[in-house]
């Protein structure tokens, strides 16, 4: 097989490989985003729970 042809076959295969890698990681990005999103909110109703409310004047 010709050299030019090995190297050409060889950087298929990577692209491929990257390609798929990058399919993968923009499929598994919502999951991250939902997964944010419920830890901020947690954190905001802690700090909501944690922080004292001023008293109401009768």
């Amino acid at each position: 097989m010709h050299t030019q042809t090995q190297l050409a076959r060889h950087r298929m295969t990577e692209l491929h490989a990257q390609a798929e890698d990058h399919r993968l990681a923009k499929a598994a990005k919502p999951e991250r985003e939902l997964r944010e999103r419920i830890g901020w909110t947690l954190v905001e109703v802690g700090l909501r729970l944690a922080t004292p409310t001023a008293a109401v004047a009768p």
